[in-house]
């Protein structure tokens, strides 16, 4: 099925009202684990925070949903959602979305790890890219594993296919 006739999962997230360290030291408080790709994009200049908080109303589905039964391109990905009416995250919701999100289902369950391919029931976050260096995060993802929450970032060329049962939230057009 196709959007918008397909499941999506919408939840309103609160963003913003946290310094970048204030919003580190709440990850470390509930025991949030990050890969060394989530630390570099929390760390960079261009990874920001609002000092006034918001609420955003994001949509989650698949890039199967999207209208890609064989999967697709980041740019793809992106072009065909924003035709849909929907925006990309400012990437301050990743950890504030992995915050409000500690119930997420257990991700590894017996599914073999992929090398260059999304976790299985793993969320990524659609955010604005920083730059296009290869060799930079590009956004974040969520995922529990072994009962311990991640907030991680990951890197992928403008190559790189995305499976047709990735997941990825987007943000509706109701922004602040």
């Amino acid at each position: 099925m196709l959007y918008p006739d397909c499941p999506v999962i919408i939840r309103t997230v609160e963003v913003g009202g946290l310094t970048k360290s204030q919003l580190i030291h709440k990850l470390q408080q509930y025991s949030i684990l990050m890969n060394d790709y989530g630390e570099r994009l929390l760390a960079d200049d261009k990874f920001t925070t609002s000092d006034t908080k918001y609420s955003l109303q994001t949509v989650e589905l698949t890039v199967g949903d999207l209208g890609f039964p064989h999967g697709a391109t980041t740019a793809q990905i992106f072009k065909k959602a924003s035709e849909l009416g929907f925006e990309l995250c400012p990437l301050e919701l990743g950890p504030h979305l992995r915050l409000g999100y500690l119930d997420q289902p257990e991700g590894y369950l017996g599914n073999p790890l992929l090398r260059h391919q999304a976790p299985s029931d793993s969320i990524t976050i659609a955010s604005e890219i920083l730059t296009e260096d290869d060799d930079f995060p590009k956004g974040f993802y969520l995922r529990r594993i072994n009962d311990l929450l991640w907030l991680r970032g990951y890197r992928a060329d403008h190559l790189h296919v995305w499976n047709p049962n990735d997941h990825f939230i987007f943000c509706k057009q109701n922004r602040r």
